[in-house]
């Protein structure tokens, strides 16, 4: 099993919800969060004043999968997060040892 991440643009979060449905992935979980990389922020002016925003919004998603979905998974992100521009954000895929449903009891990847 495996736990993607993937930060991307606000807007791009219902097409890609429906295009990782279509996928097979059955939930996930998403987050707002605010960060910086390349695209380091921008300037706004409020109230007559210029101050600079660093840290832009984003959305975080996690994703459980077995093993034979990473590659569609990472691949759908890919395709329908990209706008060409800078920001468009990251994917990292990290190794998950084990997941439990609280309900029933199941393991592995019965769970996800």
């Amino acid at each position: 099993m495996k736990m993607i991440i993937a930060i991307i643009k606000p807007f791009k979060l219902d097409d890609l919800r429906d295009a990782l449905a279509e996928a097979g992935v059955h939930g996930l979980t998403v987050t707002e969060v605010k960060g910086f990389g390349r695209q380091k922020g921008h300037t706004e002016l409020y109230r007559g004043a210029e101050y600079r925003v660093d840290f832009l919004p984003k959305l975080k998603l996690e994703i459980a999968v077995s093993d034979e979905q990473v590659d569609a998974v990472v691949e759908t992100i890919q395709q329908v997060a990209n706008t060409g521009k800078i920001g468009d954000g990251k994917i990292f895929v990290l190794e998950l040892s084990e997941s439990i449903r609280i309900r029933t009891g199941e393991r592995g990847s019965d769970a996800l």
